[in-house]
């Protein structure tokens, strides 16, 4: 099946499950960005349907490891902080839409993977093999722990440095998100508005909704919706995006499963979670806030993307923790790898993937206009 087919079949597929329509104008726009010849990191992050569907196949051996609670779409911009219920600073995995059951080497390999792209992208300035060794040592070193919270009060310096950044300003925060106010009132869906309700901080607020568009890269079609309020002195938002079973259940054609696979995940990961990110059957729910969002990773040295890259492979390990009994045959299934397991599979996945973007540039980009660089939209992803 050529990546086109791939694409028109999963995006039906997407249609007919999730809880409300896809938004043509984001999925034209997600198409011709899966298409910029000069970045083809929007490519990979844009397109992990096709990874599920290739996953078996190109894997081999690694595709029957054992099988935890995994995030499915990881990649290095897939992290992101959070206040936690005690007002401190957290980082860590903040996307859980294609949580599944998985193969612990899935996540280990697409963040592996990513690396290869955003060099690609010029977004790190690490070797290949350097950044696969430090994911692998930071997974190894967490899963011997029983797993480490990221809370970057008093420790993790360098990544606090990067969550304090000036671009995360809240006041530029703010300027640019209340820009919303300026388009048209929506009408989120009757669950979309009682879940945003039920997570604001009053019942007696004025609440503005609005489209929330061109925000992330994967999920750019599934309809997004906030719901901004003024509330003693300040802004307040939460968004409401549209949910469906992960691309895996598609690339397998197995079943949607009983219930919600990424609350499971986020519930018994290792670490103190965000009280306001609230996956369900129909909509998740966050809260947007400038120091509850993605971290972007533009031009790291290396020496900051060794120790980035170390933290994320500890945090992939705090949420394959959530599954109970995994940390003992995932040690062993480890100890049993040879030396550059990790990237040998992370090249052998990503030449088919690159051949998909080359068949997409070259199919899409006759006729139409394709934006370069990096998407637009506002911190949250």
């Amino acid at each position: 099946m050529t990546f086109t087919e791939a694409t028109r079949k999963y995006e039906s597929w997407l249609a007919g499950v999730l809880p409300s329509p896809l938004e043509p104008s984001e999925l034209e726009y997600k198409h011709r960005l899966l298409a910029d010849p000069t970045n083809p990191f929007p490519f990979f992050r844009g397109t992990y349907y096709r990874w599920s569907q290739q996953w078996a196949g190109v894997a081999g051996p690694l595709a029957t490891a054992p099988r935890v609670l995994a995030v499915g779409d990881l990649h290095i911009e897939n992290f992101g902080t959070w206040r936690d219920a005690e007002g401190r600073l957290c980082w860590g995995v903040n996307d859980f839409d294609e949580v599944d059951e998985l193969p612990y080497t899935n996540d280990l390999v697409r963040l592996a993977a990513s690396i290869r792209f955003a060099r690609k992208a010029g977004v790190l300035e690490i070797k290949f093999g350097a950044g696969c060794d430090a994911i692998l040592e930071g997974y190894r070193d967490c899963l011997k722990a029983g797993g480490r919270p990221f809370v970057l009060e008093e420790h993790h310096p360098h990544l606090r440095a990067v969550a304090m950044a000036a671009d995360r300003d809240p006041v530029k925060f703010w300027e640019k998100l209340t820009k919303l106010l300026d388009d048209p009132v929506a009408s989120p869906p009757t669950e979309a508005r009682t879940a945003l309700a039920a997570a604001l901080p009053a019942t007696d607020l004025k609440v503005e909704y609005r489209k929330r568009l061109r925000a992330g890269v994967g999920s750019l079609g599934r309809p997004r919706y906030v719901a901004l309020a003024q509330w003693n002195g300040g802004w307040v938002c939460r968004e409401a995006k549209a949910f469906a079973p992960p691309a895996s259940i598609w690339a397998t054609g197995g079943e949607s499963p009983a219930g919600c696979k990424a609350s499971d995940a986020v519930a018994r990961a290792v670490r103190s979670p965000d009280p306001f990110y609230r996956p369900g059957k129909q909509w998740v729910v966050r809260r947007l806030g400038p120091r509850s969002s993605r971290i972007e990773l533009d031009h790291m040295s290396a020496a900051d993307a060794s120790r980035l890259l170390h933290a994320m492979g500890g945090e992939t390990a705090n949420v394959h923790l959530a599954t109970p009994g995994a940390r003992a045959p995932v040690l062993a299934d480890l100890a049993s790898r040879k030396i550059g397991w990790l990237a040998d599979a992370a090249r052998a996945i990503g030449e088919p993937l690159e051949a998909d973007w080359a068949e997409w540039r070259s199919s899409w980009s006759a006729g139409h206009s394709v934006p370069t660089g990096r998407p637009d939209g506002f911190p949250g992803e």
